[in-house]
């Protein structure tokens, strides 16, 4: 798995104009290509009146989906430029449609892969981007009164606190950075002058 992404930080739109055409770059956030493709065919519904609908997507940590649609514009000068753009900018998990209302001025080739990859570009810069890295997740368990000061004590030391449940005892889930396993056994084997009991599970992708 990759250690680290990035994607948009939300789903937004922006809007260029070029030789009188109207270039509108939608981009959203998508988790897999089900949903990628839900967003594209929301944006050709929204603008079914539009020359062009075009579209490229990048789904997984790794980019092992890479999709993309020229929509009616010569070969590789739309799909192509806006999905390398989001390569090179190392977008995951992201999908964008670029709309094209035609002005009457026709671009040539090298103007559309420069207008349909800069859309892009420019949404993306728009909308803003976020690192998300990979964590592994664990458990902390505790007795009820070592509970309260072991999470005040996780939290003031800049630790995840995913969730807590309490039952015979308190189990607290945390997300803790692969190189950071190792120093945290023993941090909490000192807070809690080991009573704690330390269980590693799955990992997962949060926020930076």
């Amino acid at each position: 798995m990759q250690d680290e992404y990035r994607t948009v930080a939300r789903a937004g739109t922006h809007e260029t104009e070029i030789n009188r055409s109207r270039f509108l770059c939608a981009l959203a956030p998508a988790a897999t290509e089900k949903e990628a493709q839900e967003f594209v065919a929301a944006v050709r519904k929204e603008h079914a009146d539009a020359t062009h609908n075009c579209w490229a997507y990048v789904i997984g940590a790794d980019a092992s989906v890479q999709k993309a649609s020229d929509d009616g514009e010569p070969g590789g000068t739309a799909g192509l430029p806006m999905l390398q753009m989001l390569l090179r900018r190392d977008m995951r998990y992201v999908v964008a449609v670029v709309t094209r209302y035609y002005g009457g001025v026709k671009l040539g080739a090298g103007g559309l892969i420069r207008a349909y990859g800069g859309a892009v570009g420019e949404a993306l810069d728009a909308v803003g981007t976020r690192t998300r890295r990979r964590y592994r997740l664990a458990t902390v368990t505790v007795d009820h009164q070592r509970a309260g000061k072991t999470q005040n004590d996780l939290r003031s030391t800049g630790r995840e606190v995913r969730d807590v449940r309490y039952g015979e005892a308190v189990v607290i889930e945390i997300a803790l950075p692969d190189a950071d396993v190792a120093a945290f056994r023993g941090w909490l084997a000192d807070a809690t002058a080991g009573t704690a009991v330390f269980e590693l599970g799955g990992e997962a992708y949060g926020d930076v």
